[in-house]
């Protein structure tokens, strides 16, 4: 699982947004979405650059939830 921290997911809509640019990625994934605490995780085979690259793509700004996890933002 990869979990992402998203500060500028101010909405619902902007949660489906990012949900959708998952499932293009991969359609079989599984996106839980926790609005109050502005987290993500994603159950899926995608690396967590290829998860957070999609994010990205759809407008926000993921980080990597753990310290010792890699930083989406310096790459």
């Amino acid at each position: 699982m990869t979990e992402f921290r998203i500060d500028d997911m101010p909405c619902r809509h902007c949660a489906s947004a990012i949900s959708r640019a998952v499932w293009s990625l991969d359609a079989a994934a599984t996106v839980v979405i926790d609005h109050a605490s502005k987290r993500v995780r994603v159950e899926s085979p995608l690396g967590p650059y290829k998860l957070a690259a999609a994010i990205a793509g759809a407008g926000f700004a993921p980080s990597a939830v753990r310290p010792d996890a890699m930083n989406v933002n310096s790459r």
